[in-house]
């Protein structure tokens, strides 16, 4: 993401309805996928933190790593977490083999050329039986000014994420889309309706669309975490488990 992006972020991703909504999503699934009490878990990509302090709340017990590529991004999470924060790049992780009971990643691997590399780093650093959990941007016609904004490579269907964890030897336990009910002021807002200046959609909206918002991801997590995906939506998201061996670092 662009500087500027980094510190939006971090001024508004405890509040955003988007951000509550996704880390809630996470952290269901990775409660559910990864039971053990004390389980060491790897962000990702963490950005400026805000992932991290809604997976302590979710679990104090959690052990959670966080990795980015930007300084900036690095700085401001340690400040506003105080966890653990590396520098690196999610498709060379400096991490040993089954370091992790689990790793997560919000919005990144889009992020970066090679997707399956990162999918492949994921495996690795994860140990056989932890979980892994990726959400990122759907559809390429949603393609905009936001994408743009974020330095976003790729944008996917549900079945090319669940490609990208099988060849990686991920075995996909849910994969849904997200924000199906706010999918169609999305794409007015990004096709339609797009702002003056060219700029990410991160920012705090008015109260009543906050409410509106969170309402809308609310019904949708009562349903998802049932097990019942949906069939669109604005995001992808997948969960899954190593099953075999350490997957070997590529040459």
């Amino acid at each position: 993401m662009q500087l500027d992006e980094y510190r939006k972020l971090a001024e508004t991703e405890d509040r955003l309805w988007y951000f509550r909504a996704l880390n809630r999503r996470i952290a269901h699934w990775l409660a559910r996928l990864q039971p053990a009490a004390a389980a060491r878990v790897l962000d990702a990509g963490c950005g400026t933190g805000g992932l991290i302090k809604s997976l302590r709340v979710a679990n104090p017990r959690w052990r959670i790593t966080g990795l980015d590529f930007m300084p900036l991004a690095c700085e401001l999470a340690r400040e506003r977490t105080g966890a653990e924060i590396v520098p690196g790049s999610i498709t060379a992780l400096p991490f040993g083999d089954a370091a992790f009971e689990a790793v997560v990643s919000a919005d990144v691997v889009c992020q970066v050329e090679d997707h399956a590399q990162a999918l492949r780093e994921f495996a690795r650093v994860v140990r056989p039986g932890g979980a892994v959990l990726v959400n990122v941007p759907a559809y390429r016609w949603l393609w905009s000014y936001h994408d743009d904004s974020c330095l976003t490579k790729h944008r996917y269907k549900r079945p090319d994420l669940v490609a990208l964890f099988r060849a990686a030897g991920l075995e996909v336990r849910f994969a849904s889309y997200a924000n199906l009910l706010p999918l169609p002021l999305i794409a007015a807002r990004r096709k339609l309706f797009p702002p003056a200046q060219a700029t990410s959609d991160v920012q705090i909206y008015p109260t009543p669309v906050e409410a509106a918002f969170a309402g809308m991801a609310a019904l949708e997590h009562a349903w998802t975490k049932q097990g019942w995906p949906l069939a669109a939506g604005s995001s992808v998201f997948v969960a899954g488990v190593k099953v075999s061996g350490p997957v070997a670092s590529s040459s």
